[in-house]
């Protein structure tokens, strides 16, 4: 995950089961998002239901999500304690 956050993205083989097998545990909690690469080279979205009975014969690009909800450096200084973690 450290290296699909910092490069943004990641390539797996098609025959990288291990990897691939992670990178599904890591859709289904919504840390990343998984795009199988076609033969044209375009990719395909998959759904964690998808990427868990999804074949070896593509490889995927594993990326960070990028939706509404992310939170970044774009927050006014006013307003992330509204997302700061609460301690128990």
């Amino acid at each position: 995950m450290d290296a699909v956050y910092s490069a943004g993205s990641l390539t797996i083989g098609a025959d990288d089961r291990v990897t691939k097998a992670m990178a599904t545990r890591l859709t289904i909690f919504g840390f990343v998002v998984i795009d199988e690469i076609q033969g044209d080279g375009m990719g395909r979205r998959l759904r964690p239901s998808e990427a868990f009975h999804a074949s070896t014969a593509l490889p995927w690009r594993v990326s960070k999500p990028s939706g509404r909800y992310r939170i970044d450096a774009g927050i006014p200084e006013t307003d992330r304690d509204l997302f700061a973690a609460l301690q128990a």
